[in-house]
């Protein structure tokens, strides 16, 4: 848990991206540390996706900056999608770690090398990941408030460090105890195969954003119930289209009224739809198309 200082009460979504940027440098230094201590190519790997850290969420600062800028005369509808260039951009950093770690792995793996001063690199080890671990969750915590997904990809690297800091402390002190030094190198690969798991999902995210994906299924039922129960009043729709842009939502509907009703009455229901609908979905803007029910 953080001091109430550091929680989304009083955070901003940017200052998030300082505090998992200053994670990042805490990180890259105890880590380097670590490895430098024990000679350990798991350590090594742990200490290589910490700088993927770094770059993820420097990026990942910038993008949220840029998305809260208002809407502007080349872009009407606002910037809220940059948040999901700092996804892309974040998990295509993981594929560049993974290859380097895996890389780094298999030439250890052909020449192993015993290991130093194993119970201070783990110490020192466990520190840092005991600091990811907070920010994830910080981080985790201030992306659902803000419906951020920069801040979504940042959170989930950083618990995808967190467990694969544990799998390398875990293989390094397996080294220790049996003397077996393949160890060192095959935890490593597998670190590397489990973060690569991680930036295709970030990028799928990145994809899914950028290509306009629909709000997800309990929100689309919410949004439907709410449009069924204008039968009751004469009124129909048809027609319903959504969208997510970053932390922002996107709706539109036709909405059926009889042909004789006066353009006053239509225009309070269209408004009355506009308000409901928007209740339901946080942050989102609702627009609708006034039109006759066919005879």
């Amino acid at each position: 848990m953080l001091p109430k200082t550091l929680t989304t009460h009083t955070f901003e979504r940017h200052h998030f991206a300082w505090l998992s940027i200053a994670a990042a440098v805490a990180t890259i230094a105890l880590k380097t540390v670590a490895w430098w201590v024990t000679g350990s190519v798991g350590l090594l790997s742990d200490a290589l996706e910490s700088f993927v850290n770094l770059a993820g969420a420097s990026f990942a600062l910038v993008m949220i900056v840029v998305a809260a800028r208002p809407p502007d005369d080349e872009h009407p509808f606002g910037h809220a999608k940059a948040e999901y260039f700092s996804s892309g951009f974040e998990g295509i950093l993981i594929f560049g770690a993974a290859a380097a770690i895996i890389w780094t792995a298999v030439a250890r793996l052909l020449a192993p090398q015993p290991l130093e001063a194993i119970g201070v690199g783990l110490a020192v080890s466990a520190v840092a990941t005991t600091i990811n671990l907070a920010v994830a969750i910080a981080l985790r915590r201030a992306a659902a408030r803000f419906r951020s997904i920069a801040l979504d990809a940042d959170a989930r690297h950083l618990m995808t460090d967190v467990v694969t800091s544990v799998g390398v402390v875990a293989g390094v002190a397996a080294v220790s105890l049996t003397g077996w030094l393949a160890l060192d190198p095959l935890i490593a690969i597998a670190v590397g195969l489990n973060i690569l798991r991680e930036g295709a999902r970030m990028l799928r995210a990145s994809v899914d954003g950028l290509m306009d994906r629909s709000l997800g299924a309990p929100e689309l039922e919410r949004l439907r119930a709410a449009l069924d129960a204008l039968g009751e009043r004469g009124v129909s729709w048809r027609g319903l289209r959504t969208r997510r842009a970053g932390s922002h939502a996107w709706i539109d509907v036709v909405v059926l009224v009889p042909g004789d009703w006066t353009v006053d009455a239509g225009h309070a229901v269209a408004d009355e739809v506009e308000a409901t609908l928007a209740a339901l979905v946080e942050q989102a803007t609702v627009v609708t198309h006034l039109e006759p029910i066919p005879h």
